[in-house]
This record gives C-alpha cells, sequence and structure tokens, in this order.
C-alpha cells in the first residue's frame, strides 16, 4: 500500500543533515562548476529499467581545475576536433546505409518536431540525400504549440509514424515513477529510446539517428569515443521480469497487483541485445559528425520548417523554444530541481554559456531569478493525469491509500525527496543550502542588466 504522504518533519531532516546523509547516493560536498554553472549533483543518464527508489545515481565528473565533463566537452568541439573530417565520415555513413531501391527508406530519426529533432531530420534528407522515417512516441500532453509543430515537421516533406500509447497504462507508470522516483517522464523516456529501434527491427531499417550525445550535457565524456548510442539503453541480454523496473516496480509485480497484462508491456520492454545484432542495427549521434548548437538548430527550424515557440516563457527557465512539446516537461525539469537542487535555469544557461551565447555572469543572474519556480500553468493537467479514479482503475487504484492527486498531495510528496545535503527550512520555506550566486559572490552581475527583466527570446525571432 502506497501511504498518502504527509508533511515532513523539519526538525528530523536537520538532523539528518548533521548526520551527512543524503539521498540518491549523492556527494555531500556540493561544489559548481568553475565555466558554467552546473552543479556536481547533476545526474548522468542512466538504464531506466533497473531504477528504483534505491538506485545510487552517477553525476557529472569535475576535473581538478573545478570543470564539468560538460564544459571539457565543449571545449574540445572548439579546438581539438576537425569537423570537416567528420562531415566526411558523415557523407561516407549515409553511403554505407543508403538504400538502393527508390523510396525506401534509409535511417530512422525519432522526435516529436522539436527543434532538434526537426534538425536532425531535415538536414540528413535536404543537405545529405537521406530518406528518412520520422517516428514519435505521442507527449504524455501536447502543448498546442507542441502539436503545431508536429504538422509543421510533417508537412516540410517527412512521412511519420506516430505512436501513441495506451494512456491508460501511462498513466499508472507515470504515477508510480512520481511515487517512487518523483521521475514523471520516466513513461515517455521508455518509448523516447526504444520505439526507434523496435521499429527499426519491424522494418529492417538499419540506421538510426538520434541528435546529440547526453554527454554534451554532463554525461561521461567517455561516451564521445564512439557515434553510437550504448545498446544498453534500449536492449537488455535477457529479459527477466523480476529485474526490469517500469515505475520503480517490476513487471512481475505490475501484473500480480496493479492489474497488468502482457500486452500492456508491448513497448515498454527493452529489446534482446541479440535481436539487436542480429538486425546489424546501428544507433548513431548526430552531435558526433556535425558541431552541435541548441539555438542555432532554433534558428534552423524557424527558418526551414516554421517552427513556433511558447507564448510565454517556460517556468523554471527563461527561454521559449526548449522542450516545448508536452505539458510534462514543466515538472519534469521541476522534480529534477527538487531531487539535485539544479533549476531548469541552470541546465539551459549552462549549455547557451558553452555555446558562447550567455555569459557565466548572465547565467547566474538568470538562475537566481528564475530556477526551482514553480510550473503551477500545467499543474491541474499533472494531477489529473496520474489520479487514478476506482471506476477507471478498480485493481490499480487499492494500491493507494489516496488514488486521487490534488496540490496538497503533490507538494507534501515532493518534499520527501528534498536532500537534507542541498535542502533547509528556514521561517517556513524551504531554502537551497548552496547557491552558486553567494558561493561566487566574486562574479556579480548588476542589478541594472537586462538580464533582470528578460522575459524570454522573442517569438519566432531569426
Amino acid at each position: 500500500m502506497i501511504k498518502k504522504p504527509q508533511p515532513i518533519d523539519s526538525n528530523l531532516h536537520e538532523k539528518d543533515f548533521q548526520l551527512g546523509i543524503t539521498k540518491f547516493g549523492l556527494n555531500s560536498d556540493v561544489k559548481f562548476c568553475s565555466k558554467c554553472i552546473i552543479s556536481n549533483q547533476r545526474p548522468n543518464s542512466e538504464i531506466e529499467y533497473r531504477h528504483t527508489a534505491g538506485t545510487k545515481k552517477k553525476t557529472i565528473y569535475f576535473d581538478e581545475n573545478g570543470v564539468c565533463d560538460a564544459c571539457n566537452v565543449a571545449a574540445r568541439k572548439k579546438s581539438k576536433i576537425d569537423w570537416e573530417k567528420r562531415e566526411q565520415e558523415l557523407i561516407q555513413l549515409c553511403k554505407k546505409f543508403k538504400s538502393n531501391k527508390k523510396g525506401e527508406y534509409d535511417c530512422i530519426v525519432p522526435g516529436s518536431g522539436g527543434k532538434d529533432s526537426f534538425y536532425t531530420s531535415h538536414i540528413l534528407k535536404y543537405k545529405y540525400g537521406m530518406n528518412p522515417l520520422t517516428v514519435t512516441w505521442s507527449p504524455n500532453m501536447y502543448t498546442d504549440w507542441g502539436r503545431k509543430n508536429m504538422d509543421n515537421w510533417v508537412n516540410s516533406g517527412f512521412d511519420n509514424i506516430l505512436f501513441t500509447p495506451d494512456r491508460k497504462v501511462q498513466r499508472l507508470l507515470t504515477r508510480l515513477s512520481v511515487e517512487n522516483l518523483f521521475h514523471p517522464f520516466q513513461a515517455f523516456q521508455f518509448g523516447q529510446k526504444s520505439l526507434a529501434p523496435r521499429l527499426a527491427s519491424k522494418l529492417n531499417i538499419k540506421l538510426i539517428f538520434y541528435g546529440e550525445n547526453q554527454a554534451e550535457y554532463g554525461n561521461s565524456s567517455d561516451d564521445l569515443s564512439s557515434p553510437l548510442m550504448s545498446n544498453r539503453f534500449f536492449s537488455l541480454e535477457t529479459i527477466n521480469e523480476n529485474e526490469i523496473f517500469l515505475g520503480g516496480v517490476s513487471v512481475s509485480e505490475l501484473k500480480s497487483k496493479y492489474g497488468l497484462n502482457d500486452n500492456d508491456f508491448n513497448n515498454y520492454l527493452p529489446l534482446k541485445t541479440d535481436d539487436v545484432k542480429k538486425k546489424n542495427i546501428e544507433v548513431h549521434f548526430l552531435s558526433h559528425y556535425l558541431k552541435w548548437h541548441p539555438q542555432a538548430n532554433y534558428y534552423y527550424a524557424v527558418k526551414h520548417g516554421n517552427f513556433i515557440t511558447s507564448p510565454e516563457r517556460m517556468p523554471g527557465t527563461y527561454t521559449k523554444f526548449a522542450s516545448i512539446d508536452d505539458k510534462m516537461e514543466d515538472f519534469n525539469y521541476y522534480t529534477l530541481g527538487i531531487k539535485y537542487g539544479i533549476g531548469w535555469t541552470s541546465y539551459v544557461a549552462s549549455w547557451e554559456i558553452r555555446d558562447g551565447d550567455l555569459t557565466r555572469e548572465e547565467g547566474i543572474a538568470l538562475a537566481k531569478k528564475y530556477d526551482l519556480e514553480f510550473p503551477s500553468r500545467f499543474s491541474q493537467d499533472l494531477y489529473n493525469y496520474i489520479s487514478l479514479p476506482s471506476n477507471e482503475y478498480p485493481k490499480a487504484s487499492k494500491n493507494f491509500e489516496e488514488p486521487i492527486v490534488d496540490h496538497e498531495y503533490f507538494m507534501n510528496l515532493h518534499d520527501k525527496f528534498r536532500s537534507p545535503h542541498i535542502w533547509k527550512k528556514e521561517k517556513g520555506k524551504w531554502e537551497l543550502r548552496h547557491k552558486i550566486w553567494e558561493t561566487d559572490a566574486k562574479r556579480n552581475v548588476s542589478k541594472k542588466s537586462d538580464i533582470y527583466t528578460w522575459e524570454g527570446n522573442k517569438k519566432n525571432n531569426t
């Protein structure tokens, strides 16, 4: 039985801090990168099928100079990579996989019509002569502008397979991932990673292109030694229902306690590694071959596909063009902020600092203004989405003391995921123990700066 969350005892929380207790296996010594503004609490991407409440997180690496892996990757991109040579490697790769039969697909590009998937598919087709099939695992809850960008993507010259999973199953898995992992995006991520390889296997297409390697943002720089995504993110050697977890719950338990069956898992389970190898499927990152620049991708998508931005600044950050397809995105970044003390602004500003689009001082000021802002605009949509009424979920709802989620429920739940070394409660209000604008006081920005009145990027600014 999953109990209804109650307010946490701030005194016990403070005692845990004094005892040096941290959640998620995080390092208790919080530090910020000396070049961008990311902290050493930033989690690396992991194999979601192994993710449980007890998982210890691996985090971004800082070198002896206090520089994060992502910044070192950015420096390498600017000075040590021969991009003309890399482009020639891309051209040869495309020649290798280009179909000899007219009209057949040469590759698959997964995405939802956002700036990055648009750029990836469009440049492969119109510059490098490929015939990509675009595939989309439907967002949990489309935003109006996300739906329009999806239409604009297809209308710019692409076939698309849109897969929409059984929403009842996805809602249940999302509720469990929120309760157990505070990870509202996990069910979507399963589809994001596995749909393209699954369709490639069925359609006998051997090449898949994703956009950027996560090492661009902080995963181990060792991942850049290969242009390929590791099969471990979407396949396993053996499919053992006791060792595969969705929403932090094993598949076998989802069947026995929550009323799900084999058909419900068809598109969530990983593929078998042997099957992927037998089909000779290769999953490549375009960012290995072409210098990746998210803001440039946005301008490209505006120019070539009429990409539109959110009509308002995204809560928790200052931009209007990144991660705007799904109403759940707001909470995805907000929950990361609660668990790791890093808000959406810190993520976006850090990669814009690395790309030279912001100064570090500007990033700090923006983080102070917007980081960890509560995403109230879609909050009721989220609560409705993860509520499990007994008439819709007669068996699953019995596992929850309170199947219906409201604002109080959510706020009490998310306080459980605040690590003592990151958060403290003072005068009834939660505060970060470590703030970059305080710990980096030598790098201040005048309050007269335009940053303090920034309302986000202008709509369709080219």
